[in-house]
């Protein structure tokens, strides 16, 4: 069965909820963290209106959404990621780029996910406070969106 790219629909808002918690505790975020980060991380139907992608096969595996040249959203399932899902994501949102004219993206990573946006090849050009942990700062990371096809 292959994988989907599709536009998320309202309906998705619990099953990506439940995804984007998954792919977090993945990295290795205790009870307490996670906990911290439930309102940040909530998926709403709201936030599905807009340009929010999701990747299917047989349930949902990953998730991305753009926001005026920013990922504010980027996640695959645990199980699933190292197979490509990913790279379908990031295909998307190239096009979605391309197509809203974007000269870059800008994104605030998880220190665990740095290896893979500089494999899409992303630079962290600064840090930024976390939405959610006081005193806790993210790399902020910029992709040239003319650079690359």
């Amino acid at each position: 069965m292959p994988i989907v790219i599709r536009k998320a629909v309202k309906s998705d808002a619990k099953r990506i909820t439940d995804l984007v918690f998954r792919s977090k505790r993945s990295n290795g975020y205790d009870d307490t963290f996670m906990d911290a980060c439930r309102e940040e991380l909530t998926v709403t139907g709201a936030q599905l209106a807009g340009d929010f992608w999701v990747a299917e096969m047989d349930g949902l595996k990953g998730c991305t959404c753009l926001e005026n040249g920013k990922v504010t959203t980027f996640f695959v399932a645990p199980e699933c990621k190292r197979q490509g899902i990913g790279k379908l994501l990031w295909d998307e949102l190239l096009t979605q780029a391309r197509r809203l004219d974007l000269g870059s993206l800008q994104l605030d990573a998880d220190p665990a996910a740095v290896p893979f946006y500089q494999s899409l090849g992303f630079t962290v050009i600064g840090e930024v406070p976390s939405g959610s942990i006081a005193g806790r700062r993210l790399p902020s990371m910029l992709f040239k969106v003319t650079n690359v096809d």
